[in-house]
């Protein structure tokens, strides 16, 4: 029950996250008309929105626990085995997380390229 709650905690937090790391990258503006670049940059990261951030939080906690609960019970009992599979969970999560705010930020990025502007970063 209490690798559910982290689970579940972990896959609110990012779905948070994904909705505010819309920072966006770094284009060389010389030449650029602002209205349509800003009109280019809705549409890429409407694309980029397709990246499911909470199902890769799950996903990544839910293989998190598993893998932390196993090396727990290797290692110690039973309440070993639960601590390490909530801290498998939390760890797996993150990762899962940092993994698809990674692949918007690249899908943003080819966007913007594939529609010719200097992508700097």
């Amino acid at each position: 029950m209490r690798i559910l709650a982290i689970v579940l905690a972990t896959v609110a937090l990012t779905a948070c996250a994904g909705r505010d790391a819309r920072g966006g990258p770094i284009v060389d503006m010389k030449g650029v008309d602002p209205l349509q670049y800003r009109t280019d940059l809705a549409e890429c990261q409407a694309y980029a929105d397709q990246v499911g951030v909470g199902g890769r939080a799950a996903g990544g906690a839910a293989a998190g626990a598993v893998v932390g609960g196993l090396i727990g019970a290797a290692v110690g009992d039973s309440d070993t085995a639960k601590r390490s599979a909530g801290a498998g969970a939390v760890v797996g999560g993150a990762r899962g997380t940092g993994s698809a705010l990674r692949e918007k930020q690249t899908v943003v990025r080819n966007c913007l390229r594939n529609r010719g502007y200097a992508v700097l970063n």
